[in-house]
């Protein structure tokens, strides 16, 4: 991919999950899904790579990987909070892009990886994401998909777990449709930043969306900054929350050969 500017990838990798426990550690086919994570980043030609953690042992799954490994606080927020602390300690330039890889995201596309940190640079808002058209009404309907609608200018509006947009006529006289000509959108969870965005971040209020939707991107946008939106060039396979999507992993490396 062209003009793709020098970024670091930090993977906030939290050893208690309540769905999944010691998440990170899980195996899919016998390689800890951090490692399969960092593997990912350092696939996409990230000039660093640094596993953000709370836990000595994924600090040990880790060893020989090829990637740093920054020991954070326990009780951070969301995966956001735990990178600004990393920022700080790692001593990021404040103009450095750093992408936010999920450690629950071990499929995670070179391409879409890239593509973030893209489209952070190309944008002055302080932070990107990426999403995908929303292919079916029960994938819309589904609060565990997370949905968003832009503006015009690429940047988002509102991101939900509710279905969004509300077609109001065409879902008044069928909700097993999708209308078309509706921009559906499924939110992926990859964000780039400014390092020194990062700090900000940490230091803003939790809000009442953010806590009402459990959405920790919802927390900049209520405080007045912007999130530029790129559609992703390759699909992302379903992150990982519970042992059901564990089996499927698996079951998915097995089709790719």
């Amino acid at each position: 991919m062209p003009n793709v500017p020098p970024f670091i990838v930090a993977i906030p990798a939290r050893y208690g999950s309540t769905r999944l426990p010691a998440k990170p550690l899980r195996g899919i086919a016998g390689v800890p899904m951090v490692v399969r994570v960092a593997q990912r980043a350092l696939q996409a030609g990230a000039v660093d790579v640094v596993v953000a953690t709370d836990d000595a042992r994924i600090a040990d799954a880790l060893a020989g990987q090829g990637v740093k490994v920054c020991m954070t606080r326990a009780d951070h927020a969301s995966g956001s909070d735990r990178l600004a602390e990393c920022a700080a300690l790692c001593g990021w330039a404040d103009d450095a892009i750093v992408v936010n890889l999920q450690g629950d995201e071990p499929f995670a596309p070179a391409a879409g990886i890239r593509e973030v940190a893209r489209a952070l640079a190309e944008d002055d808002a302080p932070m990107a994401t990426l999403a995908t058209p929303v292919t079916d009404a029960h994938e819309l309907f589904d609060a565990n998909v997370v949905k968003l609608v832009r503006a015009a200018d690429g940047r988002a509006l509102y991101f939900s777990r509710a279905p969004l947009p509300w077609a109001r006529d065409a879902f008044a006289a069928n909700r097993e449709a999708l209308p078309s000509g509706v921009p559906f959108l499924r939110h992926i969870g990859i964000y780039a930043y400014r390092a020194g965005f990062l700090a900000r971040y940490a230091r803003l209020a939790r809000t009442p969306l953010e806590q009402a939707e459990s959405l920790e991107q919802l927390r900049v946008l209520e405080h007045g900054h912007a999130i530029a939106v790129r559609l992703t060039p390759e699909p992302f396979p379903p992150g990982i929350d519970t042992e059901a999507d564990l089996a499927r992993a698996e079951q998915w490396l097995k089709t790719q050969g």
